[in-house]
């Protein structure tokens, strides 16, 4: 068929098609005669294919690289093109989301009795503009596409454990701000996420106080060359403990066989794997595409997705529980206050949260700790705190308890703690 016919049954302009054409997208055949475009069923096909891309909003050059796995055959590929898509667009429906939340909140304001106070509306624009600024400026600066290949073997020849500890006995020492707590107490097989539970372990225990004199790390039972910072210590290891960690995450989470559970920044799916394991139906997401690949290797019968903490491509409420391992410090503590949003509106109404990282038990804790790395010349230790953002653990259980969550942590090493909350009911 002709151009015009194309056009006429494809519903879109010949403009449009020799634009494509341009941009090398399609290639019809020439008639020797008169030079006219002929176009086969096959170039339809390529017509209606580009069509349906450009109308999710994919870019050219993504349409001429997803094109390009089509031919080849590559399915895998030509999915990740999809949800890469997928995830901008949920990304654009989150900003739509808060934007019509914040103003229904200046219509709130507007309609309270009294004189408007302007300022409020002005302080509020401000601060939908700041996290908007947040969900915009997240990259990934550690290139972990090219770590991939290697990231298995990086953190099992990191993984170590403290003088004098083992993952089947780490305690936590009863000192200011601490929460007792040990490892081989958590029953297999036993859920040991029941809200009552919870609360009944913050009444007998201190879980965390923002507002206590904590010090570290002697009053927390840790010595310093535990910490890493003293003269006779180890090359600063961010995954040490890991195993006994992950392994704390499941156990605490403990999910009934079926349950949904998601594990954003999965990595190579450590964690989600573990959980797979126990029962639980597991959707891992990350922003590498490269880790996935490597994650779908490992657990063919889990789902994986593209994506990050904050712009989940999930609907509200998909999940009954969300965990996180040694990912959530990659977030400045903006994205990390979004992030925590996220996981909340794709969490059931019972849903749970359980993050494993490095933290800082409060702002005491994170001062003496530099204090110590500074003293002993430790610019590995220095280094990695600033090009990350090793949050707070005492100003995270207050974020959550404010939204309706009881909290309870355990720390593994002088900066790896595992949080869980439970919302209330």
């Amino acid at each position: 068929m002709n151009i015009k016919e194309a056009a006429d049954r494809l519903g879109i302009s010949t403009r449009a098609i020799r634009f494509y054409e341009e941009k090398g997208l399609i290639s019809p055949v020439k008639q020797t005669s008169n030079g006219y475009r002929t176009y086969t069923e096959n170039d339809i096909w390529r017509l209606q294919t580009i069509a349906a891309l450009r109308e999710i909003g994919m870019s050219l050059q993504d349409i001429t690289q997803a094109l390009g796995e089509i031919d080849q055959g590559n399915q895998q590929r030509l999915e990740e093109y999809l949800e890469l898509q997928q995830a901008v667009m949920y990304a654009q429906w989150v900003e739509l989301k808060r934007m019509l939340d914040t103003t229904q909140h200046m219509i709130d304001l507007n309609r309270q009795d009294g004189p408007l106070d302007v300022s409020h509306l002005h302080d509020l624009a401000d601060s939908a503009r700041r996290l908007r600024e947040a969900r915009q400026n997240w990259h990934d600066r550690w290139n972990y596409d090219m770590q991939a290949a290697i990231h298995d073997q990086r953190v099992q020849a990191a993984n170590g454990h403290l003088p004098g500890q083992t993952t089947s006995n780490v305690s936590i020492d009863s000192g200011p701000g601490a929460m007792q707590a040990t490892v081989e107490s958590d029953r297999e097989g036993e859920p040991d996420h029941n809200v009552d539970e919870v609360r009944s372990q913050k009444n007998s225990r201190t879980a965390h106080r923002p507002n206590s004199n904590t010090t570290y790390p002697e009053d927390a039972g840790l010595r310093s060359e535990d910490l890493g910072v003293g003269v006779d210590a180890v090359p600063f290891n961010i995954y040490d403990n890991y195993d006994g960690a992950l392994e704390q995450t499941a156990s605490w989470i403990s999910p009934v066989p079926g349950e949904k559970g998601l594990d954003i920044g999965t990595g190579t799916g450590n964690l989600a794997g573990k959980l797979l394991e126990r029962g639980a139906a597991m959707t891992a997401i990350d922003q590498s595409r490269e880790m996935l690949r490597t994650c779908r290797t490992k657990y063919p019968e889990m789902h994986v997705k593209l994506g990050n903490f904050l712009a989940l491509p999930f609907a509200d409420q998909s999940f009954d529980f969300v965990v996180s391992s040694f990912a959530f410090h990659h977030l400045s503590p903006d994205q990390q206050q979004l992030a925590l949003h996220e996981m909340q509106r794709v969490l059931t109404a019972r849903g749970r949260i359980c993050l494993t990282d490095l933290m800082f038990a409060d702002a005491a804790h994170r001062h003496t700790y530099i204090q110590q790395a500074e003293a002993a010349g430790r610019e590995d230790q220095l280094q990695t705190i600033r090009e990350r953002h090793f949050p707070l653990l005492d100003g995270l259980c207050v974020s959550l308890e404010d939204a309706g969550y009881v909290t309870k942590h355990i720390r593994h090493n002088a900066l790896l703690h595992t949080l869980l909350a439970v919302p209330l009911r």
